[in-house]
């Protein structure tokens, strides 16, 4: 694996790829790398000739300083995971790499997908991802990149970000990889202290029995009380449980209102922000 700090060293490699026709796969990351990486990484290889995974905790998407400040940090540890799992270019830059000095995140307009749940609870944080997202595509120009269903939103937003900026790239959504718990992966999760990890796959539990409260003909206020109900008596804080349209990700009143429907949740274990979501 060939690690790169500064774009300027990495541009010449892909440049002599691309010129070979080579295909690049991307997984953009902000490190504390996991097993759910690592899915993104086994598809990028077995669907492209080169693989290319960056490491960058990026400022600009963090609303609350405090968060970014305990994001938590592993490099060596990713380093490793990465060889093992047979990345070949590895691209960590430093804030100087990839913002000039006082550059603040670029403004979007993404109409109404980052004005609900994760845009309404956290102002910023898309325009942040779609800064830095937009700047990573472009310099590892590559022909595939991988996103995590866990934050589906965050898809959205660059799925509508690149089609903004006619970018040449295939945005290729990734299952949710969940430990045989059924707690979704996170970097996050490397903050729960032992008690916390036990206790999250109740998240989960409560999504799959919304489902199937659907399959047994419940509406959609009905599944929305249950969830709300089950969380009054956990040992987590339910910040928001929305089921929208999953293009639009505005909220429906019937689940006959939309082909394909989508349940979001986000949960606080302690100053934890867990975030899941599941199919309808």
């Amino acid at each position: 694996m060939v690690i790169f700090s500064e774009n300027e060293k990495l541009t010449p490699t892909i440049v002599e790829l691309k010129n070979q026709n080579k295909t690049i796969g991307f997984i953009p990351t902000m490190g504390a790398l996991h097993d759910g990486h690592m899915s993104l990484v086994k598809a990028s290889k077995e669907q492209n000739d080169y693989t290319v995974v960056s490491i960058f905790v990026n400022p600009t998407q963090f609303n609350n300083p405090d968060d970014l400040a305990k994001y938590p940090r592993t490099e060596e540890k990713d380093k490793e995971l990465l060889i093992k799992n047979g990345c070949d270019f590895l691209y960590i830059p430093t804030i100087s790499d990839l913002y000039l000095e006082n550059e603040k995140a670029k403004h979007y307009d993404f109409g109404t997908i980052d004005q609900v749940m994760e845009g309404k609870s956290r102002p910023g944080h898309f325009d942040g991802v779609a800064t830095i997202v937009s700047k990573l595509l472009r310099i590892v120009q590559p022909t595939n990149a991988y996103f995590g269903e866990k934050d589906f939103q965050q898809i959205r937003i660059i799925q509508e970000m690149v089609k903004q900026e006619n970018l040449n790239v295939n945005i290729i959504p990734m299952p949710i990889f969940r430990a045989d718990t059924g707690l979704a992966l996170s970097s996050r999760n490397a903050r729960l202290n032992d008690k916390q990890v036990n206790e999250a796959p109740f998240i989960y539990k409560i999504l799959t029995d919304a489902v199937n409260l659907k399959k047994q003909g419940k509406k959609i206020d009905e599944v929305k009380k249950n969830v709300e109900d089950s969380f009054n008596n956990s040992p987590f804080k339910l910040e928001y449980f929305e089921i929208t349209d999953e293009e639009t990700l505005l909220p429906i009143t019937n689940f006959s209102d939309s082909k394909n429907v989508r349940g979001f949740i986000v949960a606080h274990a302690g100053d934890i922000r867990l975030i899941d979501n599941i199919k309808f």
